[in-house]
């Protein structure tokens, strides 16, 4: 055991005591369990950082609204300004509140979902739905990163599993990446396990879930390219003397996906620069990086879809392209057989 371990031990111990002693309390009706009057379909995870959730969200997102009902995201809003306060990111039609006051996840799931989802950033999701009920007339709720989000009845449960770390290095924060011990997808209705493509075998894997969640239906998803664009918007397809030699930067909780995924399209970035999750870019924080990759002899800069909507205003003396990803399920049938049989049951 590394010393910084030693030291964060005791830490974990005392973060998985509240965890317990908080799901305890509603597991005995101590604490309540509200419910919305209309359904609620919730994606989470059981560790920090990303494991590929906001594009589940965004295809659960498309199929509900494919079959009529007004859907709204519920979200936290990580990394925003004010996380006190209720934001109305989009109304369903028109975006309407910026990356700092939005979110960066969030302001993405409103740009890509305009016209077919309403977004609304608060930490109270149970009074956000109300009034997104009351307001926007919104009949179905996605709660992104809800799993740990108690308080809140859902009618679907679906855990997403990182097939590339899916136990968060075994230990519960801050020791390691665990929001809570893996017994806990005992919760879930379904486990879909992300970026299997990058981890290679996974029968071992789908066991320990099946034993873990009970037997649960587990489905398999990976990422994929959906294609380029140019920060800028310029017209510009990517040029391959760019991809010829260029650099990776992002802002994301796993970039190891991120660069693995730009490898297997074949693109070996010559550097990458990363920086935590939900970070804020300054316009310092592009220099340096520029000045770092340029020594690298790139001449391009890729990034991530997530990252864009916070780069708009800053200057960068590189072209950067940003990649679009979507999320592809095996079994997708009956996946979305799922999802339409909850709007079915009220």
């Amino acid at each position: 055991m590394t010393a910084s371990s030693m030291i964060l031990t005791p830490f974990a111990a005392l973060y998985g005591a509240v965890v317990e002693i908080h799901s305890s309390l509603y597991r005995h009706g101590l604490l309540k369990v509200s419910r919305l009057p209309v359904p609620v379909i919730s994606v989470g995870n059981i560790t920090a950082g990303g494991t590929g959730k906001t594009p589940l969200v965004e295809f659960i997102a498309r199929v509900v609204a494919a079959e009529g009902p007004k859907v709204c995201i519920l979200t936290r809003g990580y990394g925003r300004q004010n996380s006190n306060q209720r934001v109305l990111v989009s109304d369903g039609h028109e975006v309407l509140a910026s990356v700092l006051a939005a979110g960066d996840e969030a302001r993405l799931l409103a740009e890509n979902l305009q016209g077919v989802a309403a977004v609304i950033s608060d930490a109270d999701r149970l009074a956000a739905g109300q009034w997104a009920i009351a307001t926007l007339g919104s009949q179905v709720f996605v709660l992104d990163d809800g799993f740990q989000h108690l308080q809140l009845a859902r009618d679907l449960n679906i855990a997403t599993i990182d097939a590339t770390n899916p136990w968060g290095g075994g230990h519960l924060l801050p020791r390691g990446r665990l929001r809570e011990r893996p017994r806990g997808l005992g919760r879930a209705d379904c486990v879909v396990i992300t970026r299997a493509r990058q981890a290679g075998e996974l029968d071992s894997l789908k066991q320990q879930i099946g034993t873990l969640s009970h037997g649960r239906p587990i489905f398999v998803s990976s990422m994929r390219v959906k294609g380029w664009r140019r920060l800028d918007h310029s017209p510009a397809e990517p040029q391959r003397e760019d991809f010829a030699s260029f650099a990776a930067f992002s802002a994301i909780g796993n970039q190891r996906s991120f660069i693995t995924l730009l490898e297997s399209e074949g693109h070996i970035p010559v550097a990458t620069a990363d920086f935590p999750d939900h970070h804020r870019y300054s316009q310092r924080d592009v220099n340096n990086v520029i000045e770092k990759v340029k020594r690298a002899g790139a001449r391009a800069l890729v990034t991530t879809a997530k990252d864009a909507v916070k780069l708009r205003d800053l200057a960068l003396d590189l072209p950067c392209y940003v990649m679009e990803i979507e999320v592809f399920l095996e079994a997708e049938t009956s996946f979305v057989e799922m999802v339409r049989n909850v709007l079915g049951r009220r």
